[in-house]
């Protein structure tokens, strides 16, 4: 078996490791995970996630076991910057999703779509065969929106695993889709499996993108506020501003401990 590509800077962002890397390197990690057979998986981090990690325990657990945590958010990238990191770039996971969608097409690579609302995984295999000619997509499933029974679940396993997959796109949420891949890691032969929230509903067309100018602005959440207030507003009106001032309290420890020259 050959050696895996593993990032070997990472950075800290309020107790979650994020890979100083960018979209290549990840796209080479990935490719390198499928044509090994060791198994991984990916997880794109952005503030929300950071913020649900300090105090969910299982949420914790799983980006410290991943094989790989990218910047999915614009503010994380800034951190980055900000702690030495000039290589990092955004890995935003439904352009990630895209262009590694063309790179299966193009390598055979075999896909399955698990996550999404009802009917959402399956339209979504189905706009992404005719979007990637020769894609080849070996299953589609949205789950229920309550837990598995342990039959249901060993089902799915069984499922995913018959279908030969290569790549499991997970769209499930943050963050449900990181526990998921963290516990079924083990169980599931497919080398890679890929947690990407919102770019389910994106790519299927159910919640449309903010438009690109915001995103260099890291004003995204704005737009998604906007669109969906009763469910976001916690998450965007309680969440940026903590960690903002977070973020800046390990920046200024930090700092101090530069200055007084302890490790």
């Amino acid at each position: 078996m050959s050696s895996v590509a593993t990032p070997s800077i990472r950075y800290e962002v309020l107790g979650t490791l994020i890979a100083g890397i960018g979209l290549d390197q990840a796209m080479t990690i990935v490719e390198q995970w499928v044509a090994s057979g060791q198994p991984g998986y990916l997880c794109h981090a952005n503030v929300h996630g950071v913020m649900e990690a300090r105090r969910d325990r299982g949420l914790r657990q799983a980006y410290a076991a991943a094989g790989l945590v990218v910047a999915d958010g614009v503010p994380l990238v800034w951190v980055g910057r900000l702690l030495g990191q000039r290589a990092v770039r955004r890995v935003y996971g439904p352009d990630f999703m895209l262009l590694l969608a063309e790179r299966a097409a193009a390598r055979g690579y075999r896909v399955f779509f698990y996550g999404g609302a009802s009917g959402v995984a399956a339209d979504l295999a189905a706009r992404f065969s005719r979007r990637f000619p020769g894609l080849r997509v070996v299953g589609a499933q949205s789950p229920p929106f309550r837990p598995l029974t342990a039959e249901e679940d060993a089902a799915t396993v069984a499922r995913i695993n018959a279908s030969g997959a290569d790549i499991v796109w997970v769209g499930l949420g943050c963050p449900k889709q990181e526990r998921w891949m963290a516990e079924h890691r083990a169980a599931l032969t497919a080398p890679v499996l890929i947690g990407v929230g919102a770019a389910f509903d994106f790519h299927a067309g159910r919640v449309p993108q903010a438009p690109r100018w915001l995103m260099p602005l890291g004003l995204e959440w704005l737009y998604r506020l906007i669109q969906e207030p009763r469910r976001l507003w916690r998450r965007y009106l309680l969440y940026n501003p903590l960690f903002v001032l977070l973020v800046a309290g390990q920046l200024l420890r930090g700092a101090r401990r530069w200055v007084s020259g302890s490790p």
